[in-house]
């Protein structure tokens, strides 16, 4: 195990794992430090989705907007098994009125006072055109207005909706990314350090001796780096002070974004884009062909430390934000999953939760006498513009001779065209005819090109080893430890996969139990 780095990286966010992959490929020697599971925190709890951020264009944010729009389809032609277009259907009301708090409504305030809260069709469809075009689209189809009383769209909406916009969006697999990341970046030489907290850090004669205390032995040593990365997400403040002991005044703003999933609302694979008259938006999501997807709140979190979790308040918004919307209303007895997350934002001081800047905010700190780069908030549609920055940052403090180079290289898995996915489907079926559509579907959008490779010689779902059910087998749980670092049920089900919807607690322990030991005869091979 490699104990001296020139950047070490504390994290193993999305945003983290994406600096790791870009340093590594830019030929330095590269170590990711994470007390957790990959992409275990916030990069495996967001609303999915790769997005430029259409309700920031009410804040004026039209870099940030513009920055995401371009890379929405530079990811896509990454990673075309996790990523890809969804149209989201924007539901039109004249008598909706808006928060007053934000630029656009004070500016509005003055110039269309009568209108008193309300939003002309005129300006949504101006908002929209620059949505279409801020990011020189040349893959995803532009806006284009629906009549809902005829539409299927319109279907599971209150028939006072008549009229919507259908523009387009990405999906992403959140926590997928994060991983897939990690395999790159590791296989351009970075040392993944997983599980394994850092404690502390000090510098001597210019360079950073930084303690790692491994979360499942006990076991502790001590890492060297000519730099360090802090992109702990909601952690970064407690790493700057209590770990770097910086003395620097910039602050995060945790904020808590908490989603639920129910049983599928609606027919059709589009996406709904809910406005609300505190400001707030909400999408209801298709989600795993049999669910839908809701969220997401925005709500301070005080304490990093205490593990993210809806609260009746939050899931009592949801339901009646959606319930505004919907023909038929939900209850909570229609929820069958929560989830919850912390963004862990640049505190620049907003009024709101809402309001604060989803922009990042890059922070090179040498007063320790060695350089540490300090990452504050960023969305996923962004990290690796993110990365290409930091690693402008870091250009700065160690010498880095290679350019950025991250931009469409495919991630593994992603080496194939945008719309291949329907191929990949029959392909995989022709050479493995016990696969199910459904299943043969599943295994391309989380392996891609990789599946083929997964399945190896099998010639039957026997030959697969053990069933844990939902299309889950011990050949696929074997893939997730040896090559995507997967150690619990948890990692498999809820990061890896969401099959954790589909399977009960006495099927998720028995993977568990399979998992460990499987773990303790490696272990135990390893040592004799």
């Amino acid at each position: 195990m490699n104990t001296s780095f020139d950047l070490l990286v504390i994290g193993g966010g999305i945003n983290g794992c994406g600096i790791a992959r870009d340093a590594a490929g830019r030929g330095l020697k590269v170590g990711l430090a994470e007390m957790n599971d990959i992409g275990s925190a916030t990069s495996a709890a967001s609303t999915k989705l790769f997005h430029g951020g259409l309700r920031y264009l009410e804040y004026f944010e039209i870099r940030l907007v513009r920055e995401a729009l371009i890379e929405r389809e530079t990811l896509l032609r990454a990673m075309p098994h996790i990523s890809w277009p969804m149209r989201f259907v924007l539901p039109y009301h004249k008598s909706m009125r808006f928060d007053s708090s934000t630029p656009t409504s004070k500016l509005l305030g003055v110039l269309m006072p009568w209108m008193k809260g309300r939003r002309p069709s005129w300006l949504i469809r101006v908002g929209l055109f620059l949505y279409d075009n801020l990011g020189g689209r040349k893959i995803l189809p532009g806006t284009r207005s629906l009549d809902l009383r005829s539409a299927p769209e319109g279907k599971p909406l209150d028939p006072k909706f008549e009229k919507a916009y259908e523009y387009s969006d990405c999906w992403v697999e959140d926590s997928r990314l994060v991983v897939l990341n990690a395999r790159d970046a590791e296989a351009r030489g970075a040392s993944l350090l997983l599980r394994e907290k850092v404690v502390s850090a000090h510098v001597e004669d210019g360079l950073w001796h930084v303690a790692l205390e491994n979360t499942v032995t006990g076991e502790s040593r001590v890492v060297h780096a000519k730099m360090v990365v802090n992109a702990a997400g909601p952690w970064v403040s407690d790493v700057l002070h209590g770990v770097l002991k910086s003395n620097a005044s910039d602050g995060v703003r945790l904020v808590r974004g908490s989603h639920i999933v129910t049983k599928r609302l609606f027919e059709h694979d589009k996406c709904y884009f809910f406005q609300g008259s505190d400001g707030r938006i909400i999408f209801a999501i298709p989600y795993e062909t049999d669910f839908t997807l809701i969220g997401t709140t925005d709500a301070d979190h005080t304490d990093a430390s205490r593990k993210p979790e809806i609260t009746p308040e939050e899931q009592s918004y949801l339901i009646a934000f959606i319930n505004k919307y919907l023909a038929n209303p939900i209850s909570d007895a229609d929820i069958v999953w929560t989830y919850s997350g912390v963004r862990p934002l640049y505190d620049d001081g907003a009024s709101t939760a809402a309001a604060a800047t989803r922009d990042y905010v890059l922070k090179v700190d040498t007063s320790r006498g060695a350089p540490a780069l300090n990452v504050f908030g960023g969305k996923i549609t962004t990290y690796r513009c993110l990365a290409e920055s930091a690693m402008e940052e870091i250009g700065k403090e160690l010498s880095v001779t290679k350019g950025p180079w991250t931009a469409g290289v495919p991630l593994p898995g992603g080496d194939f065209p945008v719309d291949g996915v329907a191929d990949l489907v029959a392909g995989l079926r022709e050479s493995f005819p016990f696969l199910t559509e459904r299943w043969a579907l599943r295994l391309v959008r989380a392996y891609g090109v990789e599946a083929r490779e997964m399945l190896g010689t099998a010639q039957s779902e026997a030959d697969l080893g053990k069933a844990f059910g939902a299309t889950l087998t011990a050949r696929e749980v074997e893939w997730l430890m040896d090559k995507e670092y997967a150690r619990e049920a948890a990692d498999v089900v809820w990061r890896r996969s969401k099959l954790g919807l589909r399977l009960d607690s006495d099927a998720i322990a028995g993977l568990d139990a399979w998992m460990t030991a499987r773990l303790r005869s490696s272990h135990a091979a390893a040592a004799e």
